[in-house]
């Protein structure tokens, strides 16, 4: 492709994305509704997680000024060095390059970029740790890469183990026991106060997945530290912020789905020369703002968000008919409910609208117990396709799980034997819902605890 043609290609791509942001109402007292950040200590110690280099700028460079000014220690740790990116390679190359050492310049760009934006913010290059992991590859690591000979190699890096030399996982295979083992070496090392982390509802499968390896590091540290607190932050979702580009006269809110639910969201307001820092600090990332300034930008606004996840807890007599199930609604389409019976964990989706046949789900659940290293507990998705289903250990795909499903007109119930799943302590679990092959709802990643054995009921 040449030049001419390049450059035509890279705006339509441009405009296509800017073309479907649209505008937003904006009210301008929602969030006030959120409760305010409390301060930083003196001597606190503040641990940001940082899946790709920009992200720790975007969504708390606020955060990382006020702890300084309080004389907090700030450490980050960023998961990947953003090395999946091609069309900012092209966009600030001005080159088409598809060998695999482009790709890992490309990562060392980025790295260099948060080193001079965490500069400018006050913090010095040894508060600032890069795992190097692979870009866009966490999520199907988590979900099938432990206990592997063959790590996991990635489709257009053709990397299979961490390539940057001066980073500390330098060598590393791409497999999840490495990334838990680094991540919980940080974590134990650093013993942080209060950590800032990528919220599990983020459509980046890179952010939500470093919300889960956070989870269970901080699970087999549990013994050993003093639990910090968790404040997680959005940067991907579909159709948000609104309006895009630069606004610093807005304020910043969650999208709408979240307005009213159970996840509390909390805000920390910036002064006029935090916000200023934070859009000059944005600025250093010229490989991503070519391309993508008008979604980065959007993000310098009066106030950052950070909201926890709770965790549901299920009791043996949660049941799908009991007051004590838990439910986590969904759009506007229904709900899905979570309960324990019977030795099952059950999932049941509620929909307002008849299912068809057509009508699918792809469940995640994965199981966590103190008494089974993470590695060898099942990772388990399963596929529906109206009253069809199909399981999945790992790559594997089981015959004889155990897995029961129910299709009703307007409601889908698996059961998914304990057993099965590890016996756990509790699950991570989302669920996706289809009709054919397009996505219609998503119940984002939750933490369900179980709590004391299964009821054992007698049947007639």
């Amino acid at each position: 492709m040449n030049m001419p043609k390049l450059r035509l290609f890279v705006v339509a791509l441009v405009l296509l994305f800017t073309g479907c942001a649209g505008v937003q109402k904006i009210d301008s007292g929602r969030v006030n509704l959120f409760a305010e950040l409390g301060p930083f200590k003196k001597d606190e110690r503040i641990l940001i997680l940082a899946p790709h280099p920009d992200d720790e700028s975007i969504a708390c460079a606020g955060i990382i000024q006020k702890a300084l000014k309080a004389a907090s220690q700030v450490r980050i740790v960023y998961l990947t060095n953003g090395d999946h990116n091609e069309l900012a390679f092209i966009v600030y190359e001005k080159r088409i390059v598809m060998r695999q050492g482009a790709f890992v310049y490309l990562g060392q760009m980025r790295q260099k970029e948060s080193i001079k934006a965490m500069k400018f913010l006050g913090l010095s290059e040894k508060d600032l740790v890069f795992l190097g992991y692979p870009d866009y590859g966490i999520f199907e690591i988590f979900c099938k890469y432990w206990q592997k000979d063959k790590p996991f190699r990635d489709r257009l890096t053709r990397i299979s183990s961490v390539p940057y030399k001066d980073n500390p996982a330098y060598g590393a295979k791409y497999v999840g026991e490495n990334i838990l083992a680094d991540l919980t070496k940080q974590i134990l090392d650093y013993r942080p106060d209060k950590i800032f982390v990528s919220h599990p509802a983020d459509v980046n499968v890179d952010h939500k997945t470093l919300y889960l390896f956070l989870q269970v590091a901080l699970s087999d540290l549990e013994a050993r530290i003093v639990k910090p607190e968790i404040y997680a932050y959005l940067v991907h979702y579909v159709g948000w912020p609104k309006p895009r580009h630069y606004h610093p006269e807005l304020e910043l809110y969650p999208p709408d789905k979240f307005i009213g639910s159970k996840l509390n969201w909390l805000r920390s307001d910036l002064s006029p020369e935090e916000l200023d820092r934070k859009y000059r600090s944005i600025l250093f990332y010229k490989s991503q703002t070519m391309t993508s300034a008008f979604y980065l930008f959007s993000f310098a606004r009066k106030n950052e968000l950070f909201s926890d996840c709770p965790e549901l807890e299920l009791r043996p007599q949660s049941t799908l008919e009991g007051k004590d199930k838990q439910a986590v609604v969904i759009q506007d389409q229904g709900a899905v409910n979570y309960a324990l019976e019977d030795n099952y964990f059950i999932v049941r989706l509620d929909k307002f609208k008849k299912l068809s046949s057509r009508f699918g789900v792809m469940l995640y659940i994965f199981g966590y117990s103190q008494g089974t290293p993470f590695a060898q507990m099942p990772k388990i998705r399963i596929i529906t396709q109206g009253d069809k289903c199909k399981v999945f250990n790992s790559e594997n795909r089981v015959i004889n799980s155990g897995v029961l499903l129910d299709f009703e007109k307007n409601s889908l119930i698996l059961k998914i034997p304990l057993k099965f799943l590890g016996q756990p302590d509790y699950v991570l679990t989302a669920l996706k819902a289809y009709h054919g092959n397009l996505p219609i709802d998503a119940a984002v990643f939750r933490k369900v605890k179980i709590t004391g054995p299964p009821v054992n009921k007698e049947r007639n």
